[in-house]
């Protein structure tokens, strides 16, 4: 992966996380991510190195260069900040404590597939985008 981009690990079989993933392409104006399904091997692979728990972080995961990363609510907010102009106001959320963001956040997780359904298998990008995915 290049040094200065941002991963976001997400739910490749998940319909709302491949729509996620299909708006922020849209709004990467300064092509800052990269992406790569929770269920590929470099995702489980990153996800090893890290220690996480994807009982409990099972959607989004955004990793920032070096071996921060960032989950739920918190990484949907870093996500939203890099794209600029009037999305950098949704860092209001940030004073909202996280508990009250991460309990919306884990109602709809929790929710996704039954409410916005789910593929069979993970999406397969378009030629153009093709170097925005990892694994």
């Amino acid at each position: 992966m290049e040094d200065n981009k941002k991963l976001i690990l997400f739910d490749g079989v998940c319909n709302l996380c491949n729509g996620a993933v299909q708006f922020i392409i849209k709004r990467d104006k300064k092509d800052v991510f990269r992406y790569a399904a929770l269920q590929s091997e470099i995702g489980e692979k990153l996800i090893a190195e890290r220690g996480i728990n994807t009982s409990k972080v099972d959607s989004i995961i955004l990793i920032e260069p070096g071996i921060a990363y960032f989950v739920k609510s918190d990484a949907a907010l870093r996500i939203v900040q890099e794209f600029g102009g009037l999305w950098k106001g949704l860092v209001i959320f940030s004073w909202v404590p996280r508990i009250i963001r991460d309990a919306i956040y884990n109602l709809v997780a929790k929710n996704r597939y039954r409410w916005f359904g789910r593929k069979d298998a993970c999406m397969i990008p378009t030629p153009e985008l093709q170097a925005k995915f990892l694994g």
